[in-house]
């Protein structure tokens, strides 16, 4: 019990920094970190190249793919094996990439931040997804899923290729031009928290 109650603190805490990121730029607008936000999207818009594109749309594309390719894999793998733990791993990684999607839209309907391509600085977008744009629900999704898989199984060789991945999807917003480096930081914190918070779910070992 006391175990669950502080990963639901360290949650409640993860969305309060999470709520931290935005609310300079919410409420007070035109501020340093934004403008650092900008500055950034408006260097990374300049130095574009159609095949460096091309890479970050594939990945961009494909995140979904392999947020859910990866617990159905383990549900599937668990089945054919008569694998109890792999099955309880599947539902541990399912279960945080729910509760991270409910959470990143309440975010973004509580904050609605306009994406950088709508803001005071119009920033030159590849291509313009609709909702908005606090917190990076790519970035979310794929940090929940390598934190979570590489909570099931700590090995090198699942934990290197996982946060690889989610660093190279939450790169490619920035490159994109479709979130602000402030969505991308809380995506991650918010996407490694809810992975932290279902914990309990892991088969105990």
């Amino acid at each position: 019990m006391r175990t669950r109650r502080t990963l639901f603190l360290k949650y409640i805490f993860i969305f309060q920094l999470s709520l931290c990121f935005a609310l300079p730029s919410s409420v007070f607008g035109q501020n340093a970190m934004q403008r650092l936000d900008d500055k950034i999207l408006i260097n990374l818009s300049e130095h574009r190249t159609p095949e460096k594109t091309g890479f970050f749309m594939f990945l961009s594309k494909h995140n979904d793919v392999v947020n859910i390719g990866v617990p159905v894999g383990l549900l599937a793998g668990g089945i054919i094996t008569n694998d109890k733990e792999m099955r309880q791993n599947a539902l541990y990684v399912a279960s945080a990439s729910a509760v991270n999607v409910l959470a990143t839209l309440f975010l973004k309907k509580v904050i609605k931040r306009p994406r950088p391509f709508n803001g005071l600085v119009k920033i030159n977008a590849v291509y313009q997804p609709s909702h908005y744009s606090f917190p990076s629900g790519h970035t979310s999704t794929a940090f929940t899923t390598a934190t979570a898989l590489s909570h099931a199984y700590p090995k090198w060789y699942v934990i290197a290729p996982a946060y690889l991945w989610a660093g190279s999807v939450s790169f490619s917003r920035l490159y994109l031009g479709v979130h602000y480096p402030t969505d991308v930081a809380a995506g991650a914190l918010l996407g490694t928290g809810t992975a932290f918070s279902m914990g309990f779910i892991r088969p105990n070992k």
